[in-house]
């Protein structure tokens, strides 16, 4: 039945480009095997050594028989033998005692919301529509999280009782960066945008005075920080610290500082010195020449600051921006979301749930734990008294003799292909069947689960009677009559772990339940809703129409 079609359905290649889409080439294609040497002896190296769990290759110390490692030698009572076996453990060492740790930094008081983009919901619900399967809700919204261009990050300042933000967001026109602080974005724009601004001019003076045959140069970045004995050495050693390491303590920065005493490098930072470095200000009418970066700096706040950095309650952004932030606190916080929506998509589901309701999309739960997104909400049929096509009837009575079957499986028995030779399309009989088994699982009454499983929505169980309400003068009964009697139906579904969505109409929301995507799903019960009715509308038993294209598959009202 390779002929027949069938609805494979990745939601992992949806948010993907089309040529994405196309399975890549193997790497070992065109590998014809190994080649043999002029002498006829082949490759003699080898076989390398297995690859360990970390990623490493075995040292040598691995590949030796058992009982010829290396290490020291031992006598008949265990005791180390050679040169050091009398000494004792190192001073100060104790493997019991616990490494201090520093106490990790608070996190910004400012609220991050995760949102499924929005192109690529409508890309899902349309392929939902499509399609028919019901798919679970928080495996979806694992896949959003999966990869950073498929959600949207949201900001928020968090208020206090007087109304003014705990923590105030700032944004630069520029780029559409946040940051914390002013001065954050400040240095950011300086850094990034100082050509924007100011253009540089340097010009020839007189050079420093004395012989130097050291300097000191960053251990990180090498920038020549100069002579430490220099009067300008403290300034330069701060300035790179504050532009470049601010996340590192100064103290631990200052201790990777190291001394060179190459003649060039020496030279190279002379012939620095020999030269007066000016700013001349853009933009403006008047050129204004500056000297030094401090006065840029100052010239900056007072003139461009205002119409540059501004301060936002709220800013989105696409999450690979998200986690590439500039502001090393909101970097941290963004991580910390993202790293619990994670291990429990508890707030993505809610948008997604709420997202898929506005583009008429249904949910229904499965043993009333796992969400499920479909097009049509679950509606038992009764068959024996529907006045339904005898097509529809023995769909319905193969797959509820035939629990886990699936679309492939059910037209291979009820209209099974030709031998030979293999038809280049589908039968009128196959059509017939896709076409009863399409109507059904866009009208609910049958379920196509994300792995492919066919099964029938189950009859609602009849809900008790309840009580009538007592009269004003009457007696209350007895503690054992009340007991005998009918149990009323309680007012609210049992509690769950945590408070789910109510997407619209009739839809059931998302439950915190860890979802199971590769164990078949097991039959339904009780999936209708309480308010569905027990025999819906009948289908035509003749001129059915045909399969409907994509475009023309309408959402559930």
């Amino acid at each position: 039945m390779s002929n027949l079609p069938d609805s494979d359905f990745d939601l992992d290649k949806l948010f993907l480009p089309a040529w994405a889409q196309e399975p890549a080439a193997s790497k070992y294609a065109n590998y014809e095997g190994e080649v043999e040497r002029p002498d006829g002896r082949g490759d003699r190296r080898g076989p390398r050594p297995p690859r360990r769990d970390d990623g490493f290759r075995g040292r040598r110390d691995d590949r030796r028989p058992q009982g010829e490692r290396r290490g020291p030698r031992r006598d008949e009572a265990g005791r180390r033998e050679g040169p050091g076996a009398g000494r004792g453990p190192r001073p100060g060492f104790r493997r019991s005692e616990p490494r201090e740790r520093p106490e990790p930094l608070p996190l910004p008081e400012v609220t991050v919301t995760l949102r499924p983009e929005e192109k690529g919901v409508e890309s899902l619900a349309r392929q939902i529509k499509m399609t028919g399967r019901a798919y679970p809700l928080f495996d979806i919204a694992q896949l959003i999280l999966q990869k950073p261009e498929r959600h949207v990050a949201v900001f928020s300042v968090k208020k206090g009782e007087d109304g003014k933000p705990i923590q105030p967001l700032f944004v630069c026109a520029l780029d559409d960066t946040l940051w914390l602080t002013e001065d954050e974005a400040v240095a950011h724009v300086l850094r990034k945008h100082f050509a924007t601004f100011y253009q540089t001019e340097r010009t020839a003076t007189e050079p420093p005075k004395g012989k130097y045959t050291f300097v000191a140069q960053c251990g990180f970045s090498g920038v020549v920080l100069g002579p430490p004995n220099h009067h300008d050495y403290q300034n330069a050693l701060r300035k790179l610290h504050a532009e470049r390491f601010s996340r590192m303590p100064f103290e631990a920065y200052k201790a990777r500082v190291k001394i060179v005493r190459d003649e060039e490098v020496v030279k190279k930072w002379v012939d620095d010195q020999s030269f007066k470095t000016e700013y001349v200000c853009l933009n403006l009418p008047e050129a204004t020449r500056l000297e030094g970066m401090a006065a840029a700096e100052k010239h900056f706040r007072e003139t461009h600051k205002d119409n540059i950095i501004k301060p936002v309650e709220t800013h989105s952004m696409n999450g690979a921006v998200a986690r590439n932030l500039g502001s090393p606190g909101l970097l941290r916080l963004v991580r910390s979301v993202w790293e619990d929506q994670r291990r429990f998509p508890l707030q993505l589901a809610i948008v997604l749930s709420q997202q898929f309701a506005g583009h008429g999309l249904t949910f229904f739960k499965v043993n009333r734990t796992v969400t499920h997104v479909c097009v049509a909400k679950p509606q038992y049929l009764e068959v024996s008294d529907a006045p339904v096509s005898e097509g529809v009837k023995r769909i319905i009575e193969y797959i509820n003799a035939n629990p886990r079957c699936n679309r492939r499986g059910l037209i291979e028995a009820l209209a099974p292909s030709p031998t030979a030779p293999a038809p280049a399309e589908a039968t009128p009989e196959q059509t017939a069947i896709i076409a009863d088994l399409h109507w059904l699982v866009h009208q609910g009454h049958v379920i196509e689960f994300a792995n492919g499983v066919l099964d029938t929505a189950k009859k609602p169980v009849p809900r008790p009677p309840r009580p009538e309400p007592k009269a004003a003068g009457e007696a209350a009964a007895p503690a054992t009559e009340e007991a005998s009697g009918p149990v009323p139906e309680p007012a609210a579904p049992p509690a769950e772990a945590a408070p789910t969505p109510a997407p619209a109409g009739d839809a059931v929301a998302a439950a915190p339940v860890e979802p199971a995507p590769t164990a078949p799903p097991a039959p339904l019960e009780n999936a209708a809703a309480p308010d569905a009715p027990a025999a819906p509308s009948p289908a035509p038993v003749e001129n059915k129409p045909a399969v409907p294209q994509a475009e023309s598959v309408e959402s559930p009202s």
